[in-house]
């Protein structure tokens, strides 16, 4: 059955709050640290030098993360959620303390990448763990809860970086991790039980390591093209080749495994193929916004950093009242028309975008974000679910985490793809005396709203890809999973 033992309420007070509590303070962790060094890029610079190297920063942590994701939700279906989410919060805490002594710029871009491999587990089994304790009915508020976390982190996340780089150092961005990671840890460990189906585990390491090899490839050539290299560089075309074809002997090898690390029946599934291009397509929109909306309202309409986060901080504030509502609507209407509607209106919220220029105000811009934050929460939240609904626990850590690694590859397109619009906008004429033209900057942002647009319609063609299911949502017959918070 879905739970050993129902508790009443979804709240922090019920039996399962201090694991939901644990749950959102390790998504935090991982989402804070995303963004949180941003702000602190300079003080780093200026203590280990290496300024060309610190893109770096951000893309390690974000390729470590993607290429993870799907091996540990593997792991997950054979080990449990429980010790593969103890495991990342470890390996997470690990790297927070060697990224807070880290002695150069290459000492501190490999910690971030052990930082990376931690987030790949805590992510997905954040949301697979909530699949596992909450029923269908309940989970929608749930993820509400937790989309509110990432929404709150990336305002908080910069804030913070910029706080202790100015008034500490920037050394605590990583130290104030370690009480956390800690109290996570607690919190899960000794609440959360689950009672497993034992069962001798069958690794497929060969299909874990040609999978994580293929996707480090591909997500490096896509975060590296036009930055490090040419697109059509020699570099470029044997870093995405070698990648294109470590797929293919993935695929290959996933068809012989007794146990393979992803079933390749499950993404023959319609159902969970449309969740899954609609998570790339929300990964790409959010990094699109949070990546150029701030830089809009700063540069074009001249405003500080602090109102520029708070017009982003309208995105995140739409998207957790839609997530936390959306359970009411799906069980009533089904999961595709709930994610339709969301699709429609993100697809809203983009046009509203495009009317914006240098004589637009601040509030406009908070409209739009809120209006796309809004159908996020209707689109996201239930396309997720309805993946987790549609297998039994023993694949719940496979799907969930293979949606988790689409919208990661969704983002790590985004960035290249955006930030080759912008530079190629640009060019030379767009920054003169290393500073960005106004003029230059609208144009170049003006196509990034556009590119926004095409991936809403994007969006909302993987919607209709789902197969329609008639009235409200509904759990599959028959559940395996027996957890209970101890």
């Amino acid at each position: 059955m879905e739970q050993a033992a129902a508790s009443a309420g979804v709240g922090f007070r019920s039996e399962r709050g201090p694991v939901l509590i644990g749950i959102m303070l390790s998504t935090a962790l991982v989402a804070i640290d995303a963004t949180v060094i941003a702000t602190a890029v300079p003080s780093v610079v200026a203590e280990l030098g290496g300024f060309s190297e610190f893109p770096w920063l951000f893309s390690v942590y974000l390729l470590a993360q993607a290429v993870t994701v799907p091996v540990y939700g593997k792991l997950a279906d054979v080990f449990g959620r429980k010790p593969v989410m103890l495991v990342g919060i470890g390996l997470f805490l690990v790297g927070s303390i060697l990224c807070g002594i880290a002695w150069s710029m290459g000492a501190l871009i490999a910690f971030r990448a052990v930082q990376g491999l931690g987030a790949g587990a805590v992510q997905p089994m954040s949301m697979t763990i909530v699949g596992d304790l909450y029923s269908l009915e309940e989970r929608a508020k749930v993820q509400g809860y937790i989309a509110s976390v990432w929404g709150i982190s990336s305002v908080v996340g910069p804030t913070l970086g910029g706080v202790f780089s100015e008034y500490v150092s920037w050394r605590w961005i990583f130290w104030v991790n370690i009480p956390l990671c800690l109290i996570a840890a607690a919190t899960i460990g000794l609440r959360f039980t689950e009672r497993l189906e034992r069962r001798r585990p069958r690794i497929d390491y060969a299909g874990a390591g040609v999978l994580t090899v293929a996707l480090t490839l591909l997500i490096l050539g896509v975060l590296e093209g036009g930055q490090a290299w040419a697109w059509s560089s020699p570099q470029s075309i044997a870093v995405l080749a070698a990648g294109a074809v470590l797929l293919v002997l993935f695929v290959l090898i996933e068809r012989r495994a007794a146990d393979p690390v992803v079933p390749l029946r499950l993404l023959r599934n319609r159902l969970l193929v449309a969740t899954n291009l609609v998570a790339a397509c929300v990964g790409a929109v959010l990094m699109g916004l949070t990546s150029y909306v701030p830089t809009f309202v700063q540069v074009v309409l001249g405003t500080g950093p602090l109102v520029a986060g708070f017009a982003l901080a309208a995105l995140t504030l739409g998207w957790p009242i839609s997530a936390s509502q959306s359970g009411r609507v799906y069980l009533r209407l089904g999961f595709r028309a709930t994610a339709l509607i969301g699709a429609i209106v993100v697809a809203i919220g983009s046009a509203l975008l495009l009317l914006l220029d240098e004589s637009s105000s601040v509030p406009q811009v908070g409209a739009a974000s809120f209006v796309i934050g809004l159908g996020m929460g209707f689109a996201a939240a239930p396309t997720l679910i309805a993946a987790q609904s549609a297998v039994r626990w023993q694949q719940r850590g496979v799907v969930t985490g293979t949606n988790m690694f689409f919208r990661s590859a969704g983002s790590a397109v985004g960035v290249a793809v955006f930030g080759a619009i912008v530079n190629a906008t640009l060019g030379r004429s767009g920054v003169e005396g290393g500073h960005v033209a106004p003029e230059a900057l609208t144009t170049a942002v003006h196509h990034v709203f556009i590119g926004t647009a095409v991936l809403a319609v994007a969006m909302l063609a993987a919607v209709l890809l789902m197969p329609r299911d008639r009235g409200g949502a509904r759990a599959p017959a028959a559940e395996t999973a027996e957890v209970a918070p101890g």
